[in-house]
């Protein structure tokens, strides 16, 4: 292949159509074999052409097929029903038959009061002693009644709460009077009280 390169820089064109008469007329296994090489040499540029328009028509297949499906799903969305949730009644449920839900009953502690209530000073003024009175009008007994009791200044002016659990019971229909109960320290400015029912457990 150097000898033709040499042959057509020394001869030029008259010499490079003389060489290519003498080698297709002269020396036909050369160019059968010429061919084959060159048929090889074009084999990956032919393979790698059509594996990419494999992948191209591969792809636009698959964007049409896929598109239909797209329209399909949405012309089925647009063509569902509007659901309002919350709205929709059971068609089974008739409140002329249904069983009436009962109401909620009242805490323990709305049937209990404070009748009447006291308190003074004990301890060098400083811890707060309250006698109060309570009664039950529930149909049951109650115990673990929580108070909170506020005290004032002597103007009205709030200065601290305290409060405590009473771990007895009050029976139903019926009043118990609890003395001197220690409700806690106080400040000695304070001069007034009231206590509040906060709690209390049905038995």
């Amino acid at each position: 292949m150097t000898e033709g390169f040499y042959q057509i820089e020394s001869t030029g064109l008259a010499g490079l159509a003389s060489l290519a008469r003498g080698h297709f007329s002269g020396q036909p296994e050369r160019t059968t074999a010429s061919h084959v090489r060159a048929a090889i040499g074009w084999l990956p540029l032919v393979v790698i052409v059509a594996i990419g328009a494999w992948l191209l028509f591969g792809y636009a297949s698959k964007s049409a097929d896929s598109e239909p499906v797209h329209l399909a799903i949405a012309a089925a969305t647009r063509a569902l029903p509007l659901v309002t949730v919350g709205l929709a009644k059971d068609p089974s449920f008739d409140p002329a038959t249904a069983e009436a839900i009962a109401p909620e009953q009242p805490a323990p502690v709305d049937g209990l009061k404070i009748s009447s209530q006291s308190w003074r000073r004990g301890g060098l003024g400083s811890n707060a002693f309250v006698t109060m009175t309570l009664r039950n009008t529930n149909d049951y007994p109650v115990k673990d009644i929580e108070i909170s009791c506020a005290f004032a200044r002597p103007d009205g002016s709030h200065l601290t709460d305290r409060s405590r659990l009473i771990r007895d019971t009050v029976n139903m229909k019926s009043r118990k009077t609890f003395t001197r109960m220690h409700v806690g320290f106080v400040n000695v400015n304070a001069s007034k009280a009231k206590c509040s029912l906060l709690a209390a457990s049905h038995i």
